[in-house]
């Protein structure tokens, strides 16, 4: 019985023999060494072209042995030009071990095509159409190989913004890094530095802004829903951020971290406003529909509801201010009135009204005057200590006011309107005159201007609305033009913005959109926080 755990192999017998390789005559052989004679006298006819052409004939017509040695040849040199470079990077780090800078070596490439016409200084014709451009003048009308080239590589550079970082060379790089981790220690010394809460400026130049893109302000805990505030504290490198999450939230700013220093949760109060008190201690919270409103003293720790004020008869606290003289607040009203709340009996000790709805309020620099913008399109000016109002004039061309804002230097006045023009008054001529003239109305803004801010040094004007993504300008006041290059990105940041504020000494500025998010901004004329 056959063994079944072995393959059987096919028998040998049905096996063809293979078939021999047939040999070539005799006089083949002898035809094919004569021929291989042509090619090496060929060779030598061929040995004073250049080296390119002679390596191709050699491929063409043979002479294998002569290109195996020059292969070889070829191999050895390149093993040495590696063990050199081996060597020159061993010496570079000995010498770095030693305690010396790091020499790098010189990297001698050799072109990888070299061109012998180039070194011509033949003229060309520089009114072709395809040259034209490059002219600065008719004189040249004719220009060298090497000026043409240094020409188009300037116009490179220029369209380009400078060399590209490919282009550079290694002592270019090296300076370049340099450059940057000085400007890092600048603007860290930068951030190490507070000073006085009123800064002055060299003269901030128009057109151009310079700002940097920072992490966002609340990066290290941004909000679940749309944010309503965000303000900086008057003296510490602090910024806070509130909205409809139903929390309050402090962050140092240090422009690249950003940590969260606290936060604390307002229950079933979606947060409407919150601010700083005069004095930077407390934080003042509305919200939507409540009358209720929060008292966050920050030195305590200590989270207190105002549940009821004395003499006010408002169905809820919303929209409010904080009086630049301290201790009080300025609530808004329906039916066009304004009350004076003390934070110390929380109660009203006196109210003022205007006729149509208030859609916002602006204090003077001392505080001693407060200007309220109506729906209807008026300006009235009042006096704090008497409580009477001392102007009123109507918003040039406005039907229907939105927003206003006063600046720090007592200088300028700012109005908007539902129709998106921010018209820019002096603040004296609105005290004292009854049809002010404005100095620059800003049509920039395409929907309702709802945000506007002033910057410490009032040298700038933020205008934003909240109705449209990316609607948010910078206005240079000193000649009262946009700034071209903010908001410019590859894609949307800003979104929609409903607050808008500057660091004391408008080093950084920030914004509260409907994402949850605080953009941070580092303006770079500005040499402190």
């Amino acid at each position: 019985m056959e063994d079944m755990s072995f393959i059987k192999l096919p028998a040998d017998e049905g096996k063809q023999p293979a078939k021999k390789r047939a040999k070539l005559p005799q006089s083949s052989l002898v035809e094919e060494e004569e021929e291989r004679q042509r090619n090496v006298k060929n060779l030598a006819v061929l040995g004073e072209k250049n080296s390119s052409v002679k390596l191709l004939e050699e491929l063409v017509f043979g002479a294998e042995e002569e290109l195996l040695e020059r292969l070889v040849e070829e191999d050895e040199d390149q093993t040495g030009l590696l063990l050199l470079e081996d060597k020159d990077e061993e010496e570079a780090k000995e010498s770095e071990d030693e305690g010396g800078m790091r020499q790098e070596p010189q990297a001698w490439k050799k072109a990888a095509w070299v061109d012998e016409d180039d070194e011509l200084e033949e003229e060309v014709d520089m009114k072709h159409r395809f040259r034209r451009n490059l002219m600065k003048g008719e004189a040249e009308s004719t220009m060298t190989k090497q000026k043409l080239q240094q020409r188009m590589r300037e116009q490179f550079q220029k369209a380009m913004g400078g060399t590209p970082s490919w282009a550079e060379s290694s002592d270019q790089k090296r300076r370049r890094r340099r450059r940057a981790e000085e400007d890092e220690d600048e603007e860290d010394d930068l951030l190490r530095r507070t000073g006085n809460f009123v800064a002055s400026s060299d003269s901030l130049p128009s057109g151009i802004l310079r700002v940097k893109k920072c992490l966002h302000a609340n990066s290290t805990r941004p909000s679940e829903d749309r944010l309503t505030t965000v303000q900086f504290h008057p003296s510490a490198q602090v910024v806070m951020t509130a909205g409809l999450d139903q929390s309050v939230s402090l962050f140092q700013v240090d422009g690249k971290t950003n940590p969260k220093i606290q936060s604390i949760h307002l229950e079933r109060f979606p947060v409407h406003k919150a601010q700083f008190s005069v004095d930077g201690e407390m934080v003042i919270a509305t919200s939507l529909k409540n009358k209720m409103f929060y008292l966050y003293d920050m030195m305590e720790g200590r989270v207190s509801p105002v549940h009821t004020v004395r003499g006010l008869n408002e169905a809820r606290v919303k929209e409010f201010s904080v009086c630049p003289e301290g201790g009080a607040l300025l609530l808004t009203g329906t039916n066009g009135y304004l009350h004076v709340l003390t934070l110390k009996t929380k109660e009203v000790v006196r109210s003022m009204k205007i006729n149509g709805d208030v859609s916002g309020v602006a204090f003077s620099p001392d505080g001693s005057k407060v200007f309220a913008n109506s729906e209807d399109g008026e300006v009235y000016v009042w006096d704090m200590r008497s409580s009477r109002c001392v102007n009123r004039f109507t918003d040039d061309g406005c039907v229907r006011g939105t927003s206003i804002a006063t600046s720090q230097n007592g200088q300028y006045l700012a109005c908007g309107s539902q129709s998106g023009v921010v018209n820019v008054y002096s603040q004296e001529a609105c005290l004292n005159s009854a049809n002010p003239k404005p100095l620059k109305a800003v049509m920039n803004l395409l929907t309702s201007a709802t945000a506007l801010t002033f910057n410490p040094t009032s040298e700038i004007l933020a205008i934003a609305s909240r109705a449209e993504d990316e609607a948010v300008r910078l206005v240079h006041l000193p000649s009262l033009t946009v700034f071209s290059n903010f908001p410019v990105a590859k894609r949307k940041i800003v979104y929609r913005a409903s607050c808008l504020d500057f660091s004391p000494h408008s080093g950084f500025f920030s914004l509260a959109n409907n994402k949850g998010h605080a953009p941070l901004y580092r303006l770079l004329h500005y040499k402190e926080f």
